[in-house]
């Protein structure tokens, strides 16, 4: 078990940074620059929970509060993802902005990182307690879902594009389960695998994207 999960995370980072930094390496755009900040961003926050949770597996150390910090750091960082998913969906339509729609991604994503950084969360003791678990996530899925509508209204406009709502739903479809239910039912942790995978082909068709614009 520790050797599949530890070789799956490794692999999933070394994929994320890797297309982050070839996207942002030979970006010829401002769409290519978003994706590869967006893939960046979402692999080295990631980085900040599983690597110290890649090492528990083979050192006999404590890693109670970087794994605690970690995950504090990679709920900041999967929200900026998504601020960046929306400018991505601006850049890549081409739509008018909506102010609305801007303030609400805007507002939600502030919300839910000032509910990360309450010390109500208790990151490092790595136990957070249920209740701030569903409230710093009830804006994240909310802002999720505003992305899912986004991509979903225009997947006909751009045949690269047209699976991201998709990955993007499935992703949440995944992760709310873990949220809450895994403290109780820790078999429900396994989910956080198809999640991953989920964000693996967002930031493939990323890179799809940017072989079809060469």
């Amino acid at each position: 078990m520790k050797y599949g999960e530890s070789f799956f995370d490794i692999a999933y980072l070394i994929i994320a940074i890797g297309i982050g930094i070839c996207l942002l390496a030979k970006a010829s755009g401002k769409l290519q620059r978003l994706m590869g900040a967006a893939a960046l961003i979402l692999g080295c926050g990631d980085a900040f929970h599983l690597v110290p949770r890649v090492l528990n597996y083979f050192i006999n150390k404590d890693f109670t509060s970087a794994l605690g910090f970690g995950k504090l750091i990679t709920s900041v960082t999967m929200t900026v993802f998504y601020i960046l998913m929306y400018y991505i969906f601006l850049q890549n339509y081409e739509g008018k902005e909506s102010k609305a729609v801007t303030a609400a991604v805007w507002g939600l994503s502030l919300i839910r990182i000032a509910l990360c950084l309450l010390p109500h969360n208790e990151w490092l003791s790595n136990n957070s307690p249920l209740l701030w678990g569903i409230l710093r996530n009830i804006p994240f899925a909310i802002l999720g879902l505003i992305i899912v509508i986004l991509y979903f209204r225009n997947r006909k406009g751009d045949s690269c594009f047209r699976f991201i709502w998709l990955y993007v739903a499935l992703s949440f479809l995944f992760y709310i389960p873990v949220v809450v239910g895994a403290d109780t039912v820790p078999l429900l942790g396994a989910l956080m695998l198809p999640k991953t995978i989920c964000y693996v082909l967002i930031l493939l068709t990323f890179l799809k994207k940017k072989k079809a614009a060469a």
